[in-house]
C-alpha cells in the first residue's frame, strides 16, 4: 500500500497548497522562497478563499502563481501593487494579503507607493525578494545592487545600495525582517510570524538570480549569503488560537543565549533566542544602528530586525465597520434620499 499524505486542520495535504509549475530559471532563489510560503500556507491551515496574492512587475511578481493555486490573485503594474493591496483590504479587511515584489519593483518605480503603504500601515505581508539586478530585462543593476559592483555587460555600478529594509523601519513598519532564500527554516519562521502580525509585516529576502548576479563576490549572491550569513537569533512560531481582547505585547529583558516568548494576537507565541547580545528587536533604534553598521562593515545579518506594539492600521483609522464593504448590501451603501437631501442641505 502506499503511504498515505499527511494533512493539515482543514484535512489538505501540502500538494493541495502548491501553485503552477515555475517558468524561473533552474535554481533561483525566487522558487525557494514561493516553496516555503506553500509550507508556510499548510502548517497554518490557511483558507485559501481567503487568501489575495498580489504583485507588480518582475521576476519576482511571476512567483504568485507558483503557490497556494487556490487562491486569489491579482498581477498588478511594475511599482504599483502596494495601492492595489491597499484596495482590496479596504473592501475586505478579513482577507489575509500576501504581496510579493523585487528590488526593482520596490526600491525603484515603486518606493513612493512602498513608503506610504507602510505609513498607512495597511495589514498585509510585503515579501520583497531581493537579488539586486532587473532579472527579467537581462540583469541591469537595481537600486539596491552594491557600491563598486561589476557585472559583466553593464560595468560598474557607482551609486549606493538602498536597504529597504531600514527603509521600512524609518517608515514605520512595525515588523520588519531580513532573511536568505537558502535558509528555508528561517523563512519559513518569519513568514509564520508576519501572516500572524496585526498590521504590515515587511520581509527583505535576499534571493540569488543565478543567472545575472551569482557571482561570489556580490553580496546578493547564492554563496556569499551562505558564507556570510549572521543570523541575531534563533526563531519558532508556537501555535495558538485567536485571542478576541488583544492583549498588549509586551516582552521582558532576556540576556544572551537565553529566550524570550512574544505573543502575537492570535494567541501564537514567536520565540526568540538571541545569538548576537547587542541586538534587540524591540529597539527601534538599535535596528537602525544594526543595519547601518551592516551596511558600512558589508554584513549580512538576517532575523527578525525590528518589531513594535502593533498600532492601527489604515482600516481601524478611517472607522470602517466591521463586515467588509465588499459584501454589504445596498441599502447600507447607498443612501435613503431623504437622507441624501439632508446631506446635500449641508452644503447649500
Amino acid at each position: 500500500m502506499g503511504r498515505t499524505a499527511r494533512v493539515n486542520k482543514l484535512g489538505l495535504t501540502r500538494e493541495d497548497y502548491k501553485g503552477g509549475k515555475s517558468t524561473l530559471c533552474p535554481g533561483c532563489g525566487h522558487d525557494s522562497i514561493a516553496n516555503q510560503i506553500t509550507s508556510m500556507g499548510y502548517e497554518l491551515g490557511l483558507e485559501q478563499h481567503r487568501v489575495v496574492k498580489v504583485s507588480g512587475i518582475g521576476c519576482s511578481s511571476k512567483t504568485p502563481a507558483y503557490f497556494l493555486g487556490r487562491s486569489h490573485g491579482f498581477n498588478t503594474l511594475h511599482g504599483r501593487m502596494p495601492s492595489v493591496a491597499t484596495g482590496i483590504l479596504l473592501g475586505n479587511r478579513t482577507l489575509t494579503c500576501i504581496g510579493v515584489s523585487g528590488d526593482g519593483d520596490t526600491g525603484s518605480i515603486g518606493m513612493g507607493q512602498f513608503k506610504h503603504v507602510i505609513r498607512r500601515n495597511v495589514p498585509f505581508i510585503y515579501i520583497i525578494e531581493n537579488n539586486g539586478v532587473y532579472g527579467l530585462t537581462k540583469g541591469q543593476f537595481s537600486a539596491t545592487a552594491d557600491e563598486g559592483q561589476n557585472l559583466k555587460y553593464y560595468g560598474q555600478n557607482l551609486f549606493p545600495a538602498i536597504d529597504l529594509a531600514l527603509e521600512a523601519i524609518i517608515s514605520g513598519a512595525t515588523f520588519v525582517a531580513r532573511s536568505f532564500s537558502g535558509d528555508a527554516k528561517q523563512v519559513q519562521a518569519l513568514l509564520q510570524a508576519a501572516v500572524k502580525h496585526k498590521g504590515i509585516a515587511v520581509l527583505d529576502i535576499i534571493s540569488p538570480c543565478v543567472t545575472f548576479n551569482n557571482d561570489d563576490s556580490s553580496t546578493k549572491s547564492y554563496n556569499y549569503g551562505k558564507e556570510h550569513q549572521i543570523a541575531l537569533h534563533e526563531i519558532e512560531i508556537l501555535g495558538g488560537d485567536y485571542i478576541e481582547g488583544k492583549p498588549e505585547i509586551t516582552i521582558d529583558e532576556y540576556p544572551e543565549g537565553q529566550t524570550i516568548d512574544v505573543t502575537l494576537h492570535d494567541g501564537s507565541l514567536l520565540r526568540l533566542r538571541k545569538l548576537d547580545k547587542d541586538h534587540d528587536p524591540r529597539n527601534r533604534a538599535q535596528a537602525i544602528m544594526a543595519l547601518e553598521r551592516a551596511q558600512r562593515e558589508n554584513l549580512f545579518i538576517t532575523g527578525l530586525i525590528y518589531y513594535e506594539e502593533p498600532r492601527l492600521t489604515l482600516a481601524e483609522i478611517e472607522n470602517l465597520v466591521e463586515e467588509p464593504l465588499a459584501t454589504l448590501p445596498a441599502d447600507k451603501l447607498r443612501p435613503s434620499r431623504e437622507a441624501l437631501a439632508k446631506i446635500m442641505q449641508q452644503f447649500s
